[in-house]
């Protein structure tokens, strides 16, 4: 993809308003707290302390808008009193020496850009410390002043959480749509194997879901019943529908078994809405009586046989558990000793620290963005030194809050936050020209911004900076900054700090292109692993352990979304494939995606501990951990793989047999064959 491309790709993401769930309750309590640190500040402390209050409760607010899992009111926390110590340090550093600021400001830049090892809410929380430390080391006259000030700040996420927990809003509203989600997924999965037995599942939501199911210790304890569960037997469903659908180990591909194969898959879909809206909406499950009747209608056994037959009744005996489990007050009670538990903050500090160190090493994009938003930062608060302008932290700040470890985002955010900062400053200006408001209306206007931000805050980065800027130039005025004192250093000083961020990727980029092949031969050599781990249960049904084929079904699906969201970002770089075409690309992942889909196949009906073991799978399985292994390898030497191992073990398996575990095996070869076929060059 050429320069020119890219660019109007990610200027358009950039401006882009997406449809998005807004939250306007849970906007409105952010605003409350906004309100009231504010308004304490100005009757008892002044325009400054409130000032400094109103930035920790705003971005304290922002922290608990993240996509984490983690308790809101622990968001809020840890970024008022995160952002408290950053303000006390950079006064303290700060105050005497302009030299020993911009080495303080290096070091914070670059410790927030390597959290964004631990995941982007860490990322972002520390990104926003950074920016706003810019800002409010600025504010204080002394030692004591900027304690006080740090005090004030952490007071103002205390206040967020505080209201948190006293109003909360759709208490685990984000647990239960994930929940919900992963079932709506399983329903749609089910409607399309109807027309076509071998149609696709894209198995994020059901991670999601996991990752929404492991809470902490004080959650696990109070977590709704209806969440304990149902994600577990959601898990067990998809290979069960799956391999009732498939014409090689489930039903025929046409007559009587498969109309009925059809019509319990559409009860299945049926049931599984049903269950998903219960648990979003926390209601009784309602459920049209026609599902239940096909699921347990006795004539299944006169059209399905063997393996479909046992799947069919499988299928109907999770599917009631599921109902069961999504009625609340159904009895069912949830058990806090047998919850995925989460660390709490505190315990989590070594978990990041290793995440940090293992990026500490060369080629690591997060290292790369660490070292090149520190060079950005620091040039920018240079400049904006030297520039005859005001507010020359507000390069630096917009850099700073623009920069992710992506070309697309970083890209694109620049482009919003310009766009934004332009509107909205000239909407504020334009509000100030007109109203001319004291202190006290422009804190009143100031809250009003950051309500329609936090509200709108999903809809896209454009729009939320639009408020954002509006709600700075409002707080400046409730400190007496005239806006033609303010607005034009803003805009110049933005446009400043985005072209730097753009320079600084362009000049010392993190590009995913190239490491495409690498991120294909991890999921080859995940995929490999979780279908010899269920091959073992077979060839042993009484010593293989079960757990291995859930840590390998795990460790397959990081493999698979790492390499979909490399895909995804690699799309918009303007970087040469360098020998992985897309078509290359798409034909490898969907031979993959096939390859887990012949597992999952195998996974739904593994044998009993008590099952005479198998010879033959166990030697697939064999052949395939080690032909997939050297596939890997292949495929990161730029070669097309080979899987002589696995042809020359099914080739002594004789004449195809009609049984689950000959046809899924030769459904395997099919999809390692295409896998090469994909990556063999023209």
């Amino acid at each position: 993809m050429s320069w020119l491309r890219a660019l109007k790709g990610t200027a358009r993401s950039g401006l882009t308003i997406e449809r998005a769930r807004l939250e306007p309750l849970a906007a409105l309590r952010a605003a409350a707290g906004l309100a009231i640190v504010i308004a304490a500040g100005l009757a008892f402390l002044g325009p400054g302390s409130a000032a400094s209050a109103a930035l920790g409760a705003f971005m304290a607010a922002i922290a608990t808008f993240q996509r984490s899992w983690r308790p809101r009111p622990a968001l809020a926390l840890a970024s008022g009193l995160t952002l408290a110590v950053s303000t006390f340090v950079g006064y303290l550093v700060g105050a005497s020496h302009t030299g020993l600021f911009l080495a303080l400001l290096a070091v914070w830049t670059f410790g927030a850009g390597l959290l964004w090892a631990a995941g982007p809410t860490a990322g972002t929380i520390a990104s926003g410390n950074v920016a706003v430390m810019l800002v409010t080391v600025t504010l204080p006259t002394s030692a004591a002043q900027a304690a006080g000030h740090a005090v004030i700040i952490a007071a103002g996420g205390a206040v967020q959480a505080l209201l948190i927990v006293l109003f909360p809003v759709r208490r685990w509203g984000a647990q239960r749509d994930a929940l919900a989600d992963a079932l709506a997924a399983e329903a749609d999965y089910a409607r399309r194997l109807r027309q076509d037995p071998v149609s696709p599942f894209d198995p994020e939501p059901l991670m999601r879901a996991r990752a929404a199911a492991t809470v902490t210790s004080r959650q696990a304890r109070r977590r709704p019943a209806e969440l304990h569960g149902a994600r577990g037997l959601a898990e067990r469903i998809r290979p069960v529908l799956a391999s009732l659908a498939d014409p090689a180990v489930g039903a025929p591909a046409e007559g009587p078994g498969r109309d009925r194969v059809r019509e319990l898959l559409a009860a299945a879909g049926e049931v599984l809405d049903a269950a998903a809206r219960a648990i979003r909406r926390g209601e009784p499950v309602r459920l049209p009586g026609p599902s239940l009747a096909v699921l347990r209608s006795p004539d299944t056994a006169d059209l399905l046989t063997g393996a479909p037959l046992r799947a069919a009744r499988r299928l109907a005996a999770l599917l009631d558990d599921v109902l069961e489990t999504a009625e609340p007050g159904s009895g069912r009670t949830a058990d806090a000793a047998e919850s995925m538990l989460r660390p709490g903050l505190l315990a989590l500090v070594p978990s990041v620290l290793a995440a940090v160190r293992a990026e500490l090493r060369p080629g690591s994009p997060i290292l790369r963005h660490a070292l090149r938003v520190t060079a950005v930062t620091c040039a920018g608060y240079a400049i904006g030194q030297a520039l005859p302008l005001g507010h020359g932290y507000w390069a630096p700040m917009a850099s700073v809050m623009i920069m992710r470890p992506d070309f697309g985002q970083t890209y694109a955010r620049a482009v919003a936050r310009f766009a934004g900062t332009l509107v909205g400053v000239a909407v504020a200006t334009g509000i100030v020209q007109l109203a001319q408001p004291g202190m006290y209306l422009s804190g009143f206007l100031a809250v009003v911004s950051a309500w329609l931000m936090y509200t709108l805050l999903r809809t896209g980065y454009a729009v939320a900076q639009l408020f954002v800027s509006a709600y700075v130039v409002f707080l400046l005025g409730m400190g007496g900054v005239r806006w033609d004192q303010t607005v034009p250093d803003r805009v110049t000083l933005t446009l400043v700090g985005g072209l730097l961020a753009m320079i600084g990727y362009a000049l010392y980029p993190a590009w995913e292109t190239p490491r495409l092949r690498s991120r294909l031969a991890d999921w080859l050599a995940a995929g490999g692993r979780y279908a010899a781990a269920v091959l073992e249960q077979y060839g042993d049904p009484a010593g293989a352990r079960r757990a291995d084929v859930r840590e390998a079904l795990l460790a397959a699906r990081d493999a698979r979304i790492a390499w979909q969201e490399a895909l995804d970002r690699a799309a918009g770089e303007p970087v040469r494939h360098r020998g992985l075409s897309r078509a290359a690309a798409d034909g490898a992942g969907d031979a993959l995606a096939a390859l887990g889909r012949c597992s999952m196949l195998l996974e739904a009906h593994l044998p009993d501990r008590g099952h005479a073991p198998e010879p033959r799978a166990a030697a697939l399985a064999e052949a395939l951990r080690g032909d997939t292994e050297a596939g890997a390898k292949a495929v990161r030497e730029r070669r097309a793989p080979r899987w002589e191992g696995v042809r020359a073990v099914l080739a002594e398996w004789g004449a195809p047999e009609r049984t689950v575990l000959r046809g899924a095996a030769a459904q395997l070869l099919e999809a390692l064959d295409e896998v090469s076929e994909a990556l063999t060059p023209e």
